[in-house]
C-alpha cells in the first residue's frame, strides 16, 4: 500500500484551514448581521416608546345624561325649632335651681327661684302705703258725704261742698295709684320663680345657688335656656343663580358629622326674598324632625337639595372646564386622537359637576383634567389604551414567532 506524498498531504492541510477560515468569517458576518439587526429593532421600539410617552396622556369619558340626577350640595347650620335664652326678670340670690343641662322640662316647670329681699321691703312698703291712702279716701269720703248732705240745706257754700269732693276724688285716685304699686310688686314677686316657657330640654345652665344675679339681658348673660329640639330648622345659604329653583316645599336630603351613614329628610319651609350683598345668597330655612334627638342645634349640616332637572343638559366634571380668553370651552378627543377643543354654554354649576346646555354631544370624549395649554390639534394619548407603536411592535413580534 502506496502512503500519500508529502506535497499533497500539505495542500490537503492548506484546503482544511482555508474552509475552516471561510466558515468562521461567515459565522462572523452572521452575528455582526444579527446584532446589527436585533439593535435596530430595539432602536425603533425604544424610539416608538419615547415618542408615545412623550405625547400627553389624558383620561377621557363622555358627558353624563344629568336629567334624572340634579342636585345641589351646600352647608347648612342646625338650630332649634324654638329657643328661649331666660334672665332673671328681678334682682336678687339664687335660692336654689331645680334642673341641670340635658333635662327634659315641661312648660311651666319651676328651673330656679331668686330671694329677693329689696323687693320683698318694697311690696312691703307699697302695701303700707295703700293702707294709708285707702284710709285718707274712706276719712275723705265720708267728709264730703256729710258737706254734701249740709249743702241742701243752704248752710255752707257750695264752694266749701265741691271743695271737699274734689278732695275725695283725689284721695280715691291716690288709693287707686297706689293699688296698682301693689299689684306691679306683687307680679315681680312672681318673677322670683323662674320657669320652662315650653316643652324642651335645657340646653345651657349659667348659675348656680347663692349666685347674684340682676334684672334684664344686658347684665349678664341668661340663667337658663331652654330648646325644642323636636324639630330643627336648617340654616342654608342658596346662590343667586340656584334661587328660583327652590322654591318652599322643596325636598332635601342632609348628614351630619357624627352620623356619616345616615341621612335625614328635611323640607324648604321659607326663603328671606332678598339677596345678601355681602354673600350673594339668599336665606333660605328648611325643617328636619328630630324626634330621637340624634341632630344637636348649633351642629352643621350637609345639605342636598333635590333640584328640578334641566331637560337635554349634559353633566361634566367641573375639572373639565377651560377657562380663558375664549371664553368657556371644554376639550374633547376626536377619532384620530387629536384635541378638539369646543366653547361650551353653561346651564347649572353643581358644585363637582356643571350642566352644559349647548356644545356638546352625548358621544364626545370629554377630558376630564385638560394639561395647561391645550390646544386643538394637539396629539394625545388615552390613558389605559396601548401606544400605536407598541401595537405595532406586538403584533410583528407574534407574527415572526408564528
Amino acid at each position: 500500500m502506496s502512503q500519500p506524498d508529502p506535497v499533497s498531504r500539505k495542500r490537503g492541510s492548506y484546503r482544511g484551514l482555508r474552509l475552516a477560515g471561510v466558515v468562521a468569517v461567515v459565522i462572523a458576518v452572521v452575528v455582526v448581521a444579527h446584532g446589527l439587526i436585533v439593535r435596530a429593532a430595539e432602536s425603533s421600539r425604544l424610539r416608538d416608546w419615547t415618542d408615545a410617552q412623550a405625547l400627553p396622556t389624558v383620561a377621557v369619558n363622555p358627558p353624563a345624561n344629568s336629567a334624572n340626577a340634579s342636585g345641589l350640595e351646600l352647608p347648612g347650620r342646625l338650630e332649634a325649632f324654638k329657643r328661649a335664652p331666660i334672665y332673671a326678670r328681678v334682682p336678687g340670690y339664687v335660692k336654689d335651681w331645680k334642673y341641670d343641662i340635658g333635662a327634659k322640662v315641661k312648660a311651666g316647670d319651676l328651673l330656679a327661684e331668686v330671694e329677693t329681699p329689696d323687693l320683698d321691703q318694697q311690696l312691703a312698703q307699697a302695701r303700707a302705703d295703700l293702707a294709708t291712702a285707702q284710709a285718707n279716701a274712706n276719712l275723705s269720703r265720708i267728709t264730703a258725704q256729710r258737706w254734701q248732705a249740709l249743702g241742701k240745706t243752704s248752710l255752707v257754700a257750695k264752694q266749701d261742698v265741691d271743695e271737699k269732693t274734689g278732695d275725695l276724688a283725689a284721695k280715691q285716685a291716690a288709693a287707686n295709684s297706689a293699688q296698682a304699686n301693689v299689684a306691679r310688686l306683687v307680679a315681680m314677686k312672681g318673677f322670683a320663680r323662674i320657669t320652662a316657657p315650653f316643652d324642651g330640654i335645657v340646653t345651657a345652665r349659667n348659675t348656680d345657688i347663692g349666685a347674684l344675679v340682676n334684672a334684664g339681658s344686658s347684665a349678664g348673660s341668661e340663667l337658663f335656656v331652654v330648646s325644642d329640639t323636636q324639630r330643627l330648622r336648617v340654616n342654608l345659604a342658596v346662590p343667586q343663580n340656584y334661587a328660583p329653583s327652590v322654591p318652599p316645599g322643596t325636598k332635601a336630603t342632609l348628614s351630619v358629622p357624627e352620623y356619616p351613614n345616615k341621612t335625614y329628610t328635611a323640607e324648604v319651609e321659607a326663603s328671606s326674598q332678598a339677596i345678601s350683598a355681602a354673600s350673594g345668597t339668599t336665606q333660605m330655612q328648611l325643617l328636619v324632625d328630630n324626634p330621637d334627638g340624634e341632630l344637636l342645634p348649633g351642629g352643621y349640616a350637609s345639605v342636598r337639595l333635590d333640584l328640578k332637572a334641566h331637560a337635554k343638559v349634559l353633566s361634566v366634571p367641573a375639572s373639565a372646564l377651560i377657562v380663558n380668553a375664549n371664553g368657556l370651552t371644554v376639550a374633547t378627543v376626536g377619532a384620530d386622537d387629536k384635541i378638539v377643543v369646543k366653547p361650551v354654554t353653561l346651564a347649572r354649576d353643581l358644585g363637582k359637576t356643571v350642566e352644559i346646555s349647548s356644545g356638546l354631544a352625548a358621544d364626545d370624549r370629554v377630558v376630564e383634567n385638560p394639561p395647561d395649554g391645550v390646544v386643538s390639534g394637539t396629539q394625545v394619548r388615552i390613558a389605559g389604551a396601548q401606544p400605536k407603536g407598541q401595537v405595532a411592535a406586538a403584533e410583528k413580534g407574534k407574527n415572526s414567532k408564528g
